[in-house]
C-alpha cells in the first residue's frame, strides 16, 4: 500500500450475525490498534440481520 495516498486498504471481512456487542468490541479494537495502522468497521444488514466486521490498514 502506498503511504502517501491517505487511502484505506480493505484487508478482511467477515460476516456474523447481528449482535449488539460487536459495536463494543470493533471499538476496543480501534483504540488499542490504532498505533499499528489498523482499523475496524462495522456494517449492519438489517435485512439479513447481518453485520460484517471490516479490517483495513492505513
Amino acid at each position: 500500500m502506498e503511504e502517501d495516498n491517505g487511502k484505506l486498504e480493505l484487508i478482511a471481512f467477515k460476516t456474523f450475525s447481528a449482535n449488539s456487542e460487536l459495536v463494543y468490541i470493533i471499538d476496543f479494537l480501534n483504540k488499542n490498534l490504532k498505533q499499528k495502522n489498523i482499523m475496524f468497521g462495522l456494517t449492519k444488514d438489517k435485512e439479513k440481520e447481518e453485520m460484517t466486521i471490516n479490517i483495513y490498514e492505513f
